[in-house]
Formats: C-alpha cells, sequence, structure tokens
C-alpha cells in the first residue's frame, strides 16, 4: 500500500471528450470520469477513449480498495492541433498536481498516441505505470475490413492515407496527359519524396498551425489575414522566381549544392519579403491586442532580413565562382558583395536586439513578472503580533 496520493491520469491527446462529447476538460473526480465516459460513448460507443477513461474508474476502485490515497482525471488536448493540445493538457495537469496534492501518477492510455506526451506529463509528476487499455477482437478477415473502413472515415487518418494516394493518381495521370510515361513517374517520385520529408521532418505539424492560425485571424477580423495571404502569394512567387533562377544558370557538369544555390540566388528576396509581410501583420495584431508580446517578436523582421542578406551574399558569389555560366558577377566582386552583406545581416541582428531590449525597458511593453512568495514584504501587522498571535500591549 503506496502512502502517497497518486493520479489515475486517463489521457485523450485528440480531445474526442470535447469534440465529439461537449465536455469541458480537465474532467477530476470519480462520477465526473463516469459521466465523461457514458457521454462520449452515447455518442461515438467504438471511440477507444471510451475503455481508457473505464478502465481508469476500475483502477481507481481497485486502489481505493486496497487503502491507498488515490484520485482520478481526464484530460484531454486540442482536436485540430496536437502542439497547442499538449502545451493545455501540461498546464492542465501542472493545476490539477497543485490542487489535489498528488505525488505520482498512474497513465491510462488508449494507444500508443497517447503515450507521446509521456515526457511532458513527466515533467509535472512522477508517472509510476503506464496501462495501455487494448480492446479484444477477432482476428478475421471482416475485423480487418471493419478497421481499414474505419481508419478511412475518420478524417484524420483519411487525409493522412487518402490525400497522397489521390496527389500521386492525379500528377501521374497529368505527366502522362501532357508528356512522357518517364516525365509522370519522375514527377510522382518528386512529388511522394516531398510530402514523406514534410511527414517524417513533421513540417506538417507546422503547417497545420499555421493553417489554424490564418482560419483564427480571418473569424477575428484581423490585418494579419490580409498580411498572411499576401505571403502566402509571394511565396508561391518566390518559388517561381527560384525555379527561373536555377533554368537560367543551370550547367549540366555542376553538382546539387550549385542546383540549390541557384535556387536561393532567385528565391531568397522574395521570400524575405513574404516572412516579413506576415510577421508585420502579426506584429500589428500583438500592438493591438497583446503589446506585453511585442518584445518577442520585435526581433524576428530583423532577423529574417539578416538572414536573408547573408543567403543572398553567399548564394552570389558561389555562383561566381562558376565557370559552366556567365554570370555577370566575377569572382572579386562576388567577394565584396557577400563581405557587405555578411556585415549587414550581423548589424540587423545587433539592432534587433537592440530594439527588443529598449521595448522591454518601458512599462507598456514590458512582459509581467510575478514576484515570487518568499520575496513579497509580509503583513506589517504580523510583525506586531507575539508568538500566541496577539497584539503586544505596552507596559
Amino acid at each position: 500500500m503506496s502512502g502517497d496520493r497518486t493520479l489515475i491520469l486517463c489521457v485523450d491527446r485528440d480531445n474526442d471528450i470535447g469534440f465529439k462529447a461537449g465536455v469541458q476538460s480537465p474532467v477530476v473526480g470519480r462520477d465526473e470520469c463516469l459521466d465523461a465516459a457514458v457521454r462520449l460513448g452515447l455518442k461515438d460507443p467504438e471511440d477507444s477513449d471510451v475503455n481508457a477513461i473505464f478502465q481508469g474508474v476500475k483502477i481507481y476502485d481497485d486502489r481505493l480498495a486496497k487503502g491507498d490515497d488515490v484520485r482520478i482525471a481526464v484530460v484531454a488536448g486540442d482536436h485540430h492541433n496536437l502542439i497547442d493540445g499538449d502545451r493545455k493538457i501540461a498546464e492542465d495537469l501542472r493545476k490539477i498536481v497543485w490542487d489535489l496534492e498528488v505525488v505520482e501518477c498512474i497513465l491510462v492510455t488508449d494507444g500508443a498516441e497517447d503515450e507521446f506526451i509521456l515526457p511532458v506529463i513527466q515533467s509535472r509528476v512522477s508517472v509510476t505505470s503506464v496501462q495501455r487499455v487494448i480492446v479484444n477482437q477477432m482476428p478475421n478477415l471482416e475485423g480487418t475490413y471493419y478497421i481499414i473502413k474505419k481508419l478511412l472515415d475518420d478524417p484524420k487518418h483519411a487525409q493522412s492515407i487518402l490525400v497522397p494516394v489521390g496527389l500521386v493518381m492525379l500528377v501521374f495521370a497529368l505527366g502522362s496527359l501532357f508528356g512522357s510515361t518517364e516525365l509522370a513517374i519522375f514527377i510522382v517520385v518528386g512529388v511522394l519524396g516531398v510530402f514523406l520529408l514534410f511527414r517524417g521532418l513533421g513540417i506538417d505539424e507546422y503547417f497545420n498551425v499555421g493553417m489554424h492560425g490564418l482560419k483564427e485571424s480571418f473569424i477575428a477580423g484581423r490585418v494579419s489575414f490580409v498580411c498572411y495571404i499576401t505571403a502566402i502569394i509571394i511565396g508561391i512567387l518566390a518559388i517561381i522566381m527560384g525555379l527561373s533562377s536555377f533554368l537560367v544558370w543551370y550547367a549540366a557538369d555542376a553538382g546539387l549544392i550549385f542546383y540549390a544555390i541557384t535556387f536561393v540566388y532567385g528565391a531568397v528576396s522574395y521570400l524575405v519579403a513574404a516572412i516579413l509581410i506576415a510577421i508585420l501583420g502579426k506584429i500589428i495584431d500583438l500592438l493591438q491586442n497583446e503589446p506585453k508580446m511585442l518584445p518577442r517578436a520585435v526581433t524576428l523582421p530583423f532577423f529574417v532580413a539578416g538572414l536573408g542578406l547573408i543567403a543572398y551574399g553567399a548564394s552570389v558569389y558561389i555562383i561566381s565562382l562558376s565557370t559552366s555560366v556567365d554570370f555577370p558577377i566575377e569572382g572579386v566582386e562576388g567577394i565584396r558583395i557577400m563581405l557587405f552583406t555578411t556585415i549587414g545581416g550581423l548589424v540587423l541582428g545587433f539592432i534587433g536586439v537592440s530594439v527588443q531590449k529598449a521595448l522591454q525597458k518601458l512599462k507598456k511593453y514590458a512582459p509581467d513578472v510575478e514576484e515570487p512568495e518568499d520575496t513579497k514584504p509580509k503583513n506589517k501587522k504580523s510583525k506586531d503580533k507575539g508568538k500566541d498571535g496577539k497584539r503586544p500591549t505596552k507596559n
């Protein structure tokens, strides 16, 4: 029997209890968790989170019968954005640990996806056990077909499976229609490779965050929405200009790095302009709604412009060294341009840091910092009281 208070924690990372059943998380208490499980089960009886919550209640009852000091809670993330959802889970768990005064935790999940946030949970409370709930099923052909059908019906999984397959088939059909089969295969492999890189490196998560921010700015009627749309258009133009530069300075005997540099040479100025316009919209929003956050964002345009200058100077220098293309800038001039752009980029970085420090000194933009409890001055009345809590009387 454990002497420390234990938390039985059920995690719903994609917030099915809120998205489907309308239950606001976090949910604390046995009866409240049972009610959340019933409401979710009535909306979607096949949701695995229902089994996880019931398993958590069962563990709670078993530990309580053994005399353990236990509490139970359900925390949920975000259905549309896993990054924001994980942050919400961490903040909710921090409050639960503080309010319930728990020391350790038994984590109950419905699969490996929820266990991705195990390090986040361990940063808030000690995890002594992980219970994974698996629903028993008959491993027959009908069951396999049913599982595949459910995966495709789920929008979250359907986007990961159907979108790339449909895109590959569409690109192959267009390539076969307007060109040769070899060209179609080449395009399909390239598109599939880009998709796998996006998924493997987690870039799609940032893309989802950007789309979510674009939607919120549109609904709120903010200036940043127009800036974001403009930035997207200029970003597409940057890709086109980069490909045009690649075709202009293409050399058969050059390597892959040289081809990438020619793309950067044509695209970097437009790409920097797109990012600066997007940041400008964000800064305007912060000035209107969250001025305390302005010092964190004000350095970004300086850093982006500085990196753009350095990238442009480096691309000019590398292309000028090549003897395979008739580049208008020669080697010595390329060195001079790279030197000036590098110095300019560093100067912009220092200016950005200086502007941030200057804004932090202004009370309007200074971030709120809570004073620690042990450094706050004590009540003057308490100093005048004696050991028995009463104010001493004069003789």
